[in-house]
């Protein structure tokens, strides 16, 4: 059975085309649930709603997330309530960033 920590480590290898940091760190991923029947549900977002990666993003996660072993399907939600900011971003992707 796959968990949301196997889900995670997938997501963690995603990164986003125009800035050096994986979704994860960059605080794009809001919730990841996995159900008995081993279908994963993601809630995501993106920088802005006209981000040009949207939906590059969103299928790479698809993708990625449909390899896991045991995995039977994935579902992918694109949300901006609440929109991100960058307060989402890790402190360890912060530091690497030069942000404070």
């Amino acid at each position: 059975m796959a968990t949301k920590e196997d889900v995670m480590k997938v997501l963690q290898s995603i990164y986003d085309p125009e800035i050096p940091v994986n979704i994860v760190d960059l605080g794009l991923i809001y919730n990841v649930s996995v159900d008995k029947n081993n279908n994963v549900n993601i809630k995501m977002t993106c920088t802005t709603p006209y981000c040009p990666m949207n939906r590059y993003l969103q299928q790479e996660v698809t993708d990625k997330t449909k390899g896991i072993k045991g995995v039977k399907d994935v579902k992918v939600e694109m949300v901006f309530d609440p929109p991100w900011t960058p307060d989402r971003i890790a402190p360890s992707a912060r530091k690497e960033m030069g942000i404070r």
